[in-house]
């Protein structure tokens, strides 16, 4: 039998059999499931909105809403590429109702290769993700983060001799904050401008005069951090320009992992990407506000998976 394509008809193909003249639209299951799926994917990535949707795909509202949450049951099934010399980007991002989502991304191929949704960044559960990462065959060259504790202690644990890039970004605008925009002393002013060349540094001539820059001005003002106020009334004493004294401490302690970057252009400087995925992700959620606690789960995991395609 010979069938060529024949219009539309409320909104579907028809058809038409060459020999008898039939006309007829196709009414497979198998095809209004794909159909009903892609219509949810719009509504996953596309931002479209249920309204939008119902008046697209000619379904009711109701009978949209009844398809999504239905889909909304389900989980997507994720897929893990065991690949050679991976550059993670390990970051993890808060959600409304104590929800925070850890993700493990591969920067060179821009692939999620496994997340978590929890109440927090813990050491267990992070260890654990490592440890099967290095079980699926993902062979890690990298990881960038923001150099949370919980990440760092899980890191030492289960990948000791992986190269861990502290996020420059992330060290330069904790100072900024820590020495606001005016800061008032001479000491606090000259680290600023030194923390401002941070993202700047491209090249291992252009960082030997930025820690010679860093080491001159702790000998100029090494007398300033270290000076002491007292409290009669409590018999204590603590730093008197703490803050200054603060963005010079988690520079030092950074500073032995702040320029993999150098040594190999495959590793990512920052966390930024992430930081920008998680940015859009966010702004889906919003779109769609009004779901319960484990459909917002649910519509996170099929975010996830349809990115990955």
């Amino acid at each position: 039998m010979k069938v060529i394509k024949w219009g539309t008809q409320q909104g579907k193909q028809r058809f038409k059999c060459q020999a008898c003249g039939i006309l007829f639209t196709n009414s497979s299951i198998t095809t209004k499931r794909t159909n009903q799926k892609i219509w949810f994917e719009h509504w996953i990535i596309g931002r479209q909105t249920i309204p939008q949707i119902s008046k697209s795909s000619g379904y009711s509202e109701r009978t949209v809403k009844r398809l999504f949450s239905f889909y909304l049951t389900q989980t997507p099934i994720f897929t893990v590429k065991p690949s050679e010399k991976v550059n993670f980007l390990i970051d993890g991002t808060y959600f409304s109702n104590n929800l925070c989502l850890v993700l493990y991304r591969d920067n060179t191929i821009k692939f999620t290769q496994l997340y978590r949704l929890t109440d927090g960044e813990w050491y267990e559960e992070m260890k654990e993700d490592l440890e099967n990462l290095l079980k699926l065959g993902v062979q890690i060259e990298s990881i960038t983060c923001d150099g949370h504790k919980a990440l760092l202690k899980a890191i030492r644990k289960v990948c000791k001799h992986v190269a861990v890039q502290r996020c420059i970004v992330h060290v330069q605008r904790m100072c900024r904050i820590w020495l606001t925009m005016n800061p008032k002393s001479k000491a606090g002013i000259e680290l600023r401008s030194i923390v401002n060349q941070l993202h700047k540094i491209e090249s291992k001539e252009q960082w030997g005069y930025w820690v010679v820059s860093l080491i001159s001005w702790y000998e100029n003002h090494k007398v300033f951090i270290d000076e002491k106020s007292y409290n009669p009334d409590t018999g204590r004493y603590w730093y008197t320009h703490k803050m200054v004294r603060r963005s010079f401490a988690v520079i030092r302690k950074a500073l032995p992992d702040m320029f993999h970057y150098l040594d190999n252009d495959r590793i990512p400087k920052s966390t930024n990407g992430l930081e920008s995925f998680f940015g859009h992700l966010k702004s889906h959620v919003t779109l769609h506000r009004g779901l319960s606690k484990e459909h917002r789960k649910s519509f996170i995991k099929w975010y996830l998976y349809y990115k990955n395609q």
